[in-house]
């Protein structure tokens, strides 16, 4: 049976601070973020079967990504472990969506995190593939399952 690869795009706002960085990045700031979330596995072959001819349904990848990411990340702020207790009370003060890691929230972790969150809500018969996630139009990370054996 042939193997099949299928995408869904997603979108949302985050904002984040890199501890101890030597850039403007230290400071708080946000992105518009865009992931492509890549699945892996065999078309369903079942005459009758509502989902014959799928690897997944598009709308169960949504949710399970926008439950699981989209709706806990957007308008929120992410910052490490070490950041927030060195600035909680200002952080506290400043935001109701504080998300705090104890790793550096970049791209390259938050995609490896995801990759995490989104590989364990998957069906059997699915695997994850591949993440990009979008920092800006031009800059991105990216999770492949090949590269992480």
């Amino acid at each position: 049976m042939a193997k099949i690869r299928v995408t869904k795009k997603f979108h949302f706002e985050m904002g984040h601070a890199l501890h101890n960085y030597d850039g403007l990045c230290r400071n708080i700031h946000g992105h518009t973020y865009n992931m492509e979330v890549t699945l892996l596995g065999e078309i369903r072959e079942e005459k009758g079967h509502p989902k014959d001819g799928m690897v997944i349904d598009f709308g169960k990848l949504k949710k399970l990504v926008k439950d699981k990411i989209v709706n806990v990340y957007d308008h929120s702020l992410v910052v490490s472990r070490i950041y927030a207790d060195k600035n909680q009370e200002h952080l506290l003060k400043a935001t109701e969506r504080l998300i705090v890691h104890d790793f550096q929230p970049t791209s390259e972790n938050m995609c490896v995190y995801f990759a995490g969150v989104i590989q364990q809500e998957l069906p059997e018969d699915v695997s994850l593939y591949s993440i990009r996630l979008y920092e800006t139009a031009t800059s991105y990370a990216e999770w492949f399952a090949e590269d992480n054996k």
